[in-house]
C-alpha cells in the first residue's frame, strides 16, 4: 500500500496523506496530467472514475463522475489554480449534480498535491483543507480517508504499466 501516512487535523480543517511510489516524479505527474491515467485511480476500486473534462491548467477544470457497483453516479468538480508540472498541482473539489454543477451547501476542499523525489522515487503529499472542522468531519464520515487509501493502492500498478 502506497499510504505511509494519513493526518486528520480538525482544528485547521485539514486531511494530509502521504504517499510513495517506486517511479520519477515526472512519471507520477503523468497519473495527473493525463485524464486517461487519471480516470483509472481517481475512484476506488468499488466506484471507478470516468473523467469527462480534463484542462489541467490555471483557472481550467475537471469534471468526473464515479460510478458504484449499483450503477449510481457521483459526480465531482475541480477549479485548477496552481499548475507547476510536475511538482505541484491546486485546485478545489467538490460534489456536483448530475448536469456537473456544484452542489450548493457540499463540503469543498481546496486541494494540493506536492510530488518531490525520494529515495529514489516518488513522494506525494496530498492536502485537503476545508471551510470548517464540520466539513472536514463530513467527509470523514462519508469515508474520505478509506476512500482515498484504496484508490491511491491503484496508483503502483498504474505506474508499473
Amino acid at each position: 500500500m502506497p499510504v505511509i501516512d494519513v493526518e486528520k487535523d480538525l482544528d485547521n480543517h485539514r486531511l494530509t496523506i502521504t504517499a510513495q511510489f517506486a517511479a520519477p516524479v515526472e512519471r507520477v505527474w503523468q497519473i495527473w496530467a493525463d485524464p486517461r491515467q487519471l480516470e483509472t485511480w481517481w475512484g476506488p476500486p468499488t466506484h471507478p472514475a470516468t473523467v469527462v473534462e480534463h484542462d489541467l491548467a490555471a483557472g481550467g477544470s475537471v469534471a468526473y463522475y464515479m460510478t458504484g457497483p449499483d450503477g449510481e453516479k457521483f459526480h465531482g468538480w475541480w477549479r485548477v489554480t496552481v499548475v507547476e508540472p510536475p511538482h505541484r498541482l491546486q485546485y478545489d473539489d467538490g460534489f456536483a449534480d448530475a448536469e456537473g454543477n456544484p452542489v450548493e451547501g457540499a463540503p469543498v476542499a481546496h486541494n494540493s498535491a506536492e510530488l518531490t523525489p525520494h529515495e529514489g522515487g516518488t513522494r506525494m503529499v496530498t492536502t485537503s483543507t476545508y471551510a470548517t472542522a464540520d466539513e472536514l468531519q463530513k467527509v470523514l464520515e462519508m469515508g474520505a480517508v478509506e476512500g482515498a487509501s484504496a484508490a491511491m493502492g491503484q496508483i503502483d500498478e498504474l505506474l508499473a504499466a
